[in-house]
């Protein structure tokens, strides 16, 4: 079982751009992490099994078009979960909707379309909270 502090998940290769942000502030801060290229549309079995033995202290999600992964995740798991919209169809504006208009009970912090460094930075604040620090 691994437990990185922060796990990075991308629907697609295609979002790489914007998870090397987010790597970029991760590696500066010295904190762990996990990087997976997972789709929850094409290998929900695989997202399931990822779940199941990565036990970060934060998720970043970040997909595209009708971005299901951060709720999917936020569904499956207690820890927080950051989704960060990739501009696609409708400039992101449809992938910014699916990861802020999450239902009651399966929350996801939302950030900009493409901004993975502001994830990675709110990523952050999150652990510094949850370890007592400032």
């Amino acid at each position: 079982m691994k437990t990185p502090d922060v796990a990075i998940l991308v629907g697609s290769t295609s979002d790489m751009h914007v998870a090397e942000k987010a790597i970029e502030i991760i590696e500066d801060a010295g904190i762990t992490y996990d990087l997976e290229v997972i789709s929850a549309h094409r290998e929900p079995n695989r997202l399931d099994e990822y779940l199941r033995e990565v036990h970060a202290k934060v998720y970043i999600a970040i997909a595209g078009l009708s971005a299901a992964l951060p709720g999917i995740i936020a569904s499956k798991t207690t820890a927080p979960v950051i989704g960060v919209p990739v501009s696609s169809k409708l400039s992101g504006l449809d992938a910014l909707l699916s990861v802020a208009q999450m239902p009651a009970g399966v929350p996801v912090a939302s950030v900009g379309i493409d901004n993975g460094k502001n994830a990675a930075l709110l990523a952050l604040r999150i652990l510094q909270v949850n370890s007592g620090t400032k």
